[in-house]
């Protein structure tokens, strides 16, 4: 991990280090010591500042979380809010990770969850996408039988090929939303930073959640 771009990186470091992983390959199938507990796991991949995984944290200590983020003052405020809250159910990962099953084993993930990914408008960058098939097979990888995938989004291009990519997999799509905050899904009671934003501008958010794996 780079951490010279933040100012007083180095010290804000060292206080949160108990919520970073650095080397997630040498914890592949074993997880479980990381936390001290074999509680279901579930991972966030572009976790941003944290808003939406801590308060998952929060109100689910039974079960334990992984953020995956590369941006470092981002993973860095999210790190700060795990320790405002108290918080020792959760983890980041300081890096983009281009192939998850490098560092979760088979069937190492409960659930997975996908919130405003980068949407990569260029038709050429669509293998960047974290819905494009490529990765759904890298999910597929390290996802329990029955384990879900979460995707929201303010993108109705991105939705569309999300949902495409999805269906195509062969995923079975068991919620999905054009407008999540008008709908009775539980899934608008957790929001992301960007999620907040978008509402207030009168965005509607769209919403799916997914089995890869039956």
């Amino acid at each position: 991990m780079r951490y010279r771009r933040v100012k007083g990186a180095t010290e804000k470091i060292e206080r949160l280090q108990a919520y970073f992983v650095t080397g997630p390959e040498e914890y592949r199938g074993r997880w479980s010591e990381v936390f001290g507990n074999d509680h279901p796991l579930f991972l966030e991949m572009g976790c941003g500042k944290g808003k939406f995984l801590t308060e998952l944290a929060r109100r689910h200590p039974e079960y334990n979380y992984i953020g995956v983020e590369g941006q470092e003052r981002v993973f860095l405020r999210a790190a700060q809010r795990a320790h405002e809250a108290e918080l020792s159910n959760i983890r980041f990962i300081g890096q983009f990770l281009q192939r998850p099953s490098e560092c979760f084993g088979p069937g190492e993930i409960e659930g997975l969850y996908l919130n405003f990914s980068d949407p990569w408008p260029k038709a050429r960058h669509a293998k960047r996408r974290l819905t494009h098939h490529r990765y759904l097979e890298e999910y597929g990888k390290i996802l329990k039988p029955g384990g879900t995938v979460a995707f929201k989004t303010d993108g109705d291009g991105m939705f569309e090929f999300s949902l495409e990519e999805f269906r195509d997999f062969g995923a079975t799509i068991l919620e999905i939303s054009w407008d999540l905050h008008a709908s009775p899904l539980k899934a608008k009671e957790i929001t992301t930073e960007y999620e907040d934003k978008f509402r207030e501008w009168g965005e509607p958010i769209k919403y799916m959640k997914a089995v890869l794996n039956k």
